[in-house]
């Protein structure tokens, strides 16, 4: 068992990773899940401490699981209900090459991490966490326990380290890009922001605009409902992943994805500001529209009498307007000696007083209420347009919001459950939340669905999310639409078929197991991955790798070391080695060496040296051969930190 991977979880992320894995680095895996049920009580008369102990250790079994993401080979099985020391102990933890704790509850993760690195030090370590100021802490804890189990450990040469992953965190920049821009191509590395998008061919036998580099050819049978277009199955006419030059020229008439920008990120003074904003309350949301326009009115009306009283009377303007405000509250003496022109104006100007009076009452009322439910949810404005409708507060639909918000993309929250996690941040930053069930009538509408721009349904269910797209595009045909959806043949089928339905209407299918596992599989290997753009059903990873020892990068050329279907250098670090952060996917600090950042646009003649550090555009297949056991080590201590 020695090297062996250990996953331990209770959802589809622990078999998708595990698939991942296998598939994909060639590891043998032991997979650690509770039992599909309860086990029956042992009938008999035998008691004691030790049958207590022995019904405590799960029965290992090497078996096929046919799973709904595909048949796991070389899968050595655990059930378990929790995973306690007996259970990770069984599980071969002690002589394991690297454990992966992703249970949904982070209490779980964060009690099974601490028994782990007490059982072998020199284990890699994957947690899975929601909390990201317990997962910093938890990082620096669990890499001192190690250190201080084992003296003489020297984590950097093992790679023994501690990981903190966040499922939430990794699939949010892919969702929230989806809503905006129709692309879930977006990756976070050094404090800079890689956008892919895909460009379709301006016409028939034409090639897209490559941008600054061809990441993926789309695939050629998007007009074929009963295609197999985005999987592995799609053969010629399915997404090519990272194609050379003669390939993109080859493909007339298909569309591509393209890296399109490189933008710095406005960093913490953004995001502070940005806090700040979303947490002050809108003056114009004190009065509704109505209510605006009749005080306008008002005051023209004031302005108009104000105005006349100065023509007809010749006073001051500043007199003239006095004595007309004296007229509208009715605090003036009656004007019995007063020309007629005088007393016309005093009649006008106490009606116009008149009317003033229940304005006023109605605009101390909405302003009343307005302040009183400033720390309750909000309903959507009146006459809001062009927003996201957002559906679910849960993990990943927080994380989503929280992006967003980030992008100033005005929002509106669908939630079921008055309990969510979400529905505090949503109140903190002021965005609209509907109560209810989307299934039910007038929940959409509530929402403004029929005005939106796109809707994202993020709910832990896959027929709410279905019922909900469907809905809505009954009602806006052309909506923008994406799903999470679980199973990956169930997404396939759907997003196939409102494809079909709605040809003008933009649909995505996303699952987060499927965004997520590269980020958790390639952190388990000790590879630095930043962040996984989806095309169609295929994945691209984005990593970073020291070149030193890498027979297929140190010495070559940029345009040497390309490897089309499987890696591209897409940019290089130029921090010096000391100097260097372990984690790309973080924000930067104001020191020099984070100052220096990455450098794009690489000139092709330009040869990799052992002290380089490079950021790779690669298949997962191209990084597990890059980093292989006779490849590379990995960049940096840590496998990634918080992939954003």
């Amino acid at each position: 068992m020695p090297g062996r991977m250990v996953v331990c979880g209770d959802d589809g992320l622990a078999r998708r990773l595990a698939a991942e894995l296998q598939d994909v680095y060639r590891e043998p895996v032991t997979l650690v899940v509770p039992a599909a049920r309860e086990p029956q009580p042992a009938v008999g008369r035998r008691t004691g401490r030790g049958l207590g102990l022995l019904a405590r250790v799960p029965v290992a079994q090497p078996r096929r699981a046919a799973a709904e993401h595909g048949p796991l080979r070389d899968l050595r099985l655990v059930e378990a209900a929790e995973p306690d020391e007996d259970v990770l102990a069984a599980a071969g933890v002690a002589r394991a090459a690297a454990l992966a704790l992703v249970y949904e509850d982070d209490e779980t993760n964060v009690r099974a991490a601490l028994v782990a690195r007490r059982l072998n030090p020199r284990l890699r370590l994957v947690i899975r966490l929601y909390n990201r100021r317990l997962g910093q802490h938890l990082e620096e804890l669990l890499d001192q326990a190690a250190v201080i189990a084992e003296p003489g450990l020297d984590l950097r040469q093992l790679d023994a380290s501690t990981t903190v992953l966040s499922d939430a965190d990794t699939a949010a920049p892919a969702l929230a890009a989806s809503a905006i821009a129709g692309t879930s191509k977006v990756v976070q590395a050094d404090g800079l922001l890689l956008r892919a998008v895909e460009r379709t061919p301006p016409g028939r036998g034409q090639v897209a605009d490559s941008g600054l580099c061809t990441l993926a050819l789309l695939s050629a049978t998007t007009g074929d409902p009963a295609g197999a277009e985005g999987s592995e199955a799609s053969g010629e006419g399915g997404p090519q992943l990272l194609p050379d030059d003669r390939a993109v020229a080859a493909a007339t008439g298909r569309g591509i994805v393209a890296l399109e920008a490189v933008s710095r990120m406005a960093g913490a003074r953004a995001g502070a500001s940005a806090r700040l904003s979303g947490a002050t309350l809108p003056v114009g949301s004190l009065f509704s529209r109505r209510l605006r326009w009749a005080l306008a009115g008002i005051a023209a009306a004031v302005t108009a009498l104000a105005v006349a009283s100065w023509v007809t009377t010749g006073d001051h303007p500043l007199h003239a307007a006095y004595i007309t405000l004296l007229d509208i509250f009715a605090i003036n003496d009656p004007a019995l000696e007063e020309p007629p022109e005088r007393k016309t104006l005093q009649i006008l100007a106490g009606t116009v007083g008149l009317l003033l009076l229940p304005v006023l009452v109605a605009a101390a009322l909405e302003g009343l209420g307005e302040f009183r439910t400033a720390t309750a949810l909000r309903r959507p404005p009146r006459g809001l347009s062009g927003h996201v409708v957002l559906l679910g507060l849960g993990k990943i639909g927080t994380r989503v919001l929280a992006r967003l918000r980030e992008l100033d993309i005005p929002v509106v929250c669908v939630e079921s459950a008055p309990e969510a996690r979400g529905l505090a941040f949503a109140r903190r930053l002021r965005v609209p939340v509907v109560l209810g069930d989307v299934t039910e009538e007038g929940v959409l509408e509530a929402a403004r669905v029929h005005r939106a721009h796109a809707l994202l349904a993020l709910t832990s269910s896959d027929t709410t999310n279905l019922e909900a797209a469907l809905y809505a595009r009954a009602v806006q045909p052309e909506l923008r639409v994406v799903m999470r959806l679980y199973e990956d043949d169930f997404a396939t089928a759907v997003y196939r078929t409102l494809r079909t339905a709605h040809p003008a209407a933009l649909t995505r299918s996303r699952s987060v197991t499927h965004l997520a596992a590269p980020a958790f599989a390639g952190a388990m290997m000790g590879r630095q991955v930043l962040g996984a753009i989806p095309v169609e059903r295929r994945v691209l990873l984005f990593a970073a790798l020291d070149v030193a020892g890498n027979p297929q990068l140190e010495g070559r050329t940029i345009a040497e070391s390309f490897r089309p279907g499987a890696w591209r250098v897409i940019a290089l670090d130029t921090a010096a080695p000391e100097d260097r952060r372990p984690d790309l996917a973080s924000t930067p600090d104001e020191s020099p060496a984070a100052a220096a950042g990455l450098v794009w646009n690489l000139h092709p003649g330009y040869v990799l040296k052992a002290q380089d550090r490079v950021v790779l555009a690669t298949t997962r297949r191209g990084l597990a051969e890059l980093t292989g056991r006779n490849g590379a080590r990995p960049s940096g201590s840590r496998a990634g930190g918080w992939t954003r």
